[in-house]
């Protein structure tokens, strides 16, 4: 067990001009040998400490193309994480991905084209997952059995059911899993979230979820090819249907077809639901309703829908979940975010920031506003820095209780986002059973709970 590792002190990349760099480093060095440590520095803008062998966190990263190497690029900004392994079906990436590596730490990772034997490396503390959504259920779990703990991609997994079974397996786990949900990190939504839970909104009865992407462009429509070579496709497809190679289906537009992903429904919509529900305290809805289909790119190669909307009623209020390919007019103006609903005001929370609309009444034939406006709110930090520090600080302190956006947190952004889609593709007004994890007597929406493994992978 990793614990009581050393406090260090991290210098964190600035840009300099040429004739002072030299001088700036120089000075590091110098306050940093006072302490104790000596810097080394690597041509990606990286400053790491020396730290001893026996306080290192050693990670993997399988699925290294985006998010996965985001993700441990990141967490390579402390000095106490070590890439020891990377995994990649593809070994163009693979073999671009070590360098990269090499690069920032002045070590070269081991390189597997097969999950399963890096997660049998027992140098290897932790794992990052950042493939397909198809493939994070199967190597969650066999993580946990491996005694990993997990940083994983949103969403958690391609299936309700799947989230259910990934839940049940960390609670019978000693290890830790952050889910990617980054947001979770950010301060000026907790300071809005902090806004929202005193009330000053009055009674909140709507909230506002929505996704407006115009830089997302058709897919142009691809005939089918040779495996490129280097590409382990079988392996890429795992549980997936058997289909020929199509480059359409592979590395990021992966996420508009249904074998390996939810469209935009699952891909932004676990950020923002997420917030959503983390700011009312809510968990998954009574009923479910929604419409949505391929009406701006209706000839595109993809699957999922470039529009669609969908309400989902709770308790005591409802949300409303939108997006939209191609065009950027989301609500207020921003091209994406939430927006909880008051009685006497709203607030909108955007990746940039958050403020506050008053409501107006009129009394005496005079405009009064309900409450007092609060201009914009700016953004601060990176987010992605806060979260996956935040990961090695809960592995550091053996503490699942410490981390942002823990497996119960991921779970119900996705399952609620996965909802919506099953309410789309069923055409019918959904009904959630929580006491049996189901949707009653809809057999339609039942079918769609789970997703079925095929070409003999299981979990």
């Amino acid at each position: 067990m990793l614990t009581n590792l050393k406090s260090i002190t991290i210098f964190k990349p600035k840009f300099y001009p040429m004739h002072t760099r030299r001088k700036f480093i120089k000075n590091a060095s110098i306050v940093m040998a006072s302490v104790g440590f000596t810097p080394y520095l690597h041509s990606q803008q990286f400053y790491r400490t020396t730290i001893s062998p026996s306080d290192k966190i050693r990670l993997g990263v399988i699925g290294c193309k985006g998010m996965g190497w985001s993700n441990m690029r990141s967490l390579l900004r402390l000095s106490e994480v070590d890439c020891v392994a990377l995994c990649d079906v593809d070994q163009a990436v693979l073999d671009s991905r070590c360098k990269d590596a090499e690069e920032i730490t002045g070590q070269i990772p081991k390189k597997y084209k097969d999950f399963r034997k890096l997660l049998e490396d027992k140098d290897i503390d932790a794992v990052v997952i950042g493939t397909p959504d198809h493939w994070h259920t199967i190597m969650t779990i066999t993580a946990l059995q491996a005694g990993k703990h997990i940083y994983v991609e949103k969403p958690l997994a391609n299936s309700i059911g799947e989230c259910y079974d990934m839940v049940k397996a960390a609670r019978n786990s000693s290890k830790l899993i952050q889910v990617g949900q980054w947001q979770r990190s950010g301060s000026h939504y907790r300071n809005a979230l902090d806004f929202l839970q005193s009330g000053k909104l009055g009674k909140v009865r709507l909230v506002k979820t929505w996704a407006y992407q115009g830089w997302m462009k058709p897919v142009p429509i691809k005939p089918d090819a040779p495996v490129p070579p280097g590409v382990d496709y079988d392996m890429w497809l795992g549980p997936a249907p058997k289909r020929p190679f199509n480059e359409n289906r592979f590395h990021f537009t992966f996420r508009w077809f249904w074998d390996y992903a939810g469209g935009l429904m699952t891909d932004w919509g676990v950020h923002e639901i997420d917030i959503a529900l983390l700011g009312m305290k809510a968990t998954t809805p009574k009923s479910v309703i929604a419409s949505g289909g391929k009406f701006a790119y209706s000839d595109d190669a993809s699957e999922t829908p470039d529009t669609m909307q969908a309400v989902f009623e709770y308790d005591d209020f409802n949300m409303l979940w939108e997006h939209a390919l191609g065009i950027d007019g989301g609500n207020y103006g921003k091209s994406e975010g939430i927006a909880f609903v008051g009685n006497k005001g709203t607030l909108v929370l955007y990746r940039q920031g958050w403020e506050i609309i008053p409501e107006k009444e009129n009394v005496d034939e005079m405009t009064l506003y309900k409450m007092e406006a609060i201009p914009y709110q700016s953004r601060k930090d990176n987010y992605l820095d806060a979260h996956t520090s935040n990961f090695i600080d809960a592995i550091k302190a053996n503490d699942a209780s410490k981390l942002h956006c823990g497996i119960e947190s991921g779970s119900l952004a996705a399952i609620n986002a996965h909802m919506g889609n099953i309410a789309m593709k069923s055409g019918n007004k959904i009904y959630w059973h929580p006491e049996s994890l189901n949707f009653g007597k809809d057999g339609k929406a039942n079918e769609m709970l789970s997703v079925h493994y095929q070409n003999g992978w299981k979990y």
